[in-house]
């Protein structure tokens, strides 16, 4: 009854500051559609413009909310994208051709971390957002990573940098596998195995062909079906690391997420309402990414230095090579 009481209250509380973040994301939205653009990126960009209201009374409550409940209710609802079946077609050497993939693209990032002095916690960022499916990884898996004083610079700018390389990847790669000769799968395979956001995957496989865009969609989503699985391992791996064994335990919203991929992979959510749930999805990860860009301050990004994109840029480069030679060998595509 008293939190019944308290919700007009707590509402009002927390409409100036969700307003903000929708009222960018928006804007964020318009922009993307109207200059074929990442939408993440504009959200970020407009939302640093408006930090300085991050801090003010009437809107730092609901910037705060939005930029983590709403977020792991967009992650929820994520799951509304995955069925099984989109990745049956790509069979069994795929799937563990895939797998291997983001493992070992996940691996390197910690390499690549130790090797420019930054910590575990940006390794598990960028290399599971290279490997797995860019902004939207790097939001799912800040979630489970216990926060310090640095991460929601370094998730803020590992959304920044995997949405600039998906953007410059679904520009080269379509010539770059078109000059060494490759045939329409094996291109959209290399595709969706290796651009790191959803609409830039499908943007350069269809400029290739239908064949390649066909191919590079189902790869692709075959990359966000394991999402769930590796959200489970880093969240028990870190829970131990910071807590112990005994206080291991998943987060509500990974629960929550992979119980919708379940019941979308199943036939229990209508085709419809996973339309809706993935446009609802979609706008809460937006208004995530503007009340994310509200809260981050421009120089502290700037002063990240070289090392961040150092690491960020060899693993996407260890992912192509990696993608590359599985082709090569006949391992995925042909």
């Amino acid at each position: 009854m008293t939190s019944m009481l308290n919700f007009p209250l707590r509402a009002k509380t927390l409409f100036p500051g969700l307003l903000l973040a929708l009222t960018i994301a928006a804007a964020a939205k318009f922009l993307s559609e109207h200059y074929v653009a990442p939408v993440m990126l504009f959200a970020l960009l407009i939302g640093m413009a408006f930090n300085f209201m991050a801090d003010q009374e009437r809107t730092s409550e609901g910037v705060v909310f939005a930029s983590k409940t709403l977020l792991r209710l967009g992650i929820v609802l994520l799951g509304a994208r995955i069925t099984l079946g989109d990745i049956a077609g790509i069979g069994t050497s795929g799937l563990v051709t895939v797998a291997s993939l983001m493992a070992l693209t996940i691996g390197f990032g910690f390499i690549c971390a130790k090797l420019f002095s930054r910590g575990w916690r940006f390794a598990i960022l960028t290399g599971g957002s290279v490997a797995i499916c860019g902004a939207s990884a790097a939001l799912a898996l800040a979630a489970v990573i216990p926060a310090n004083d640095k991460t929601e610079r370094n998730v803020l700018f590992t959304v920044v940098a995997v949405t600039t390389l998906s953007t410059i990847a679904m520009i080269i790669y379509p010539v770059l596998f078109g000059l060494a000769g490759l045939s329409d799968q094996q291109s959209g395979f290399l595709i969706g195995a290796t651009v790191h956001d959803v609409a830039q995957v499908v943007g350069a496989g269809y400029s290739i062909s239908t064949e390649a865009g066909d191919t590079a969609t189902i790869v692709k989503l075959l990359r966000v079906t394991l999402l769930p699985v590796v959200l489970i391992i880093v969240a028990l791996a870190t829970a131990r690391r910071e807590s112990g064994f005994s206080q291991v335990r998943l987060p509500l919203f990974v629960v929550g997420f992979g119980v919708v991929t379940i019941a979308n992979s199943v036939g229990l959510i209508p085709a419809a309402v996973a339309v809706l749930l993935v446009d609802a999805s979609s706008w809460f990860l937006v208004i995530a990414i503007s009340a994310l860009g509200v809260r981050t301050n421009m120089k502290a990004m700037m002063d990240l230095g070289w090392r961040h994109v150092a690491v960020i840029v060899l693993e996407t480069v260890f992912l192509l090579g990696l993608a590359w030679t599985a082709v090569s060998f006949g391992l995925a595509a042909s």
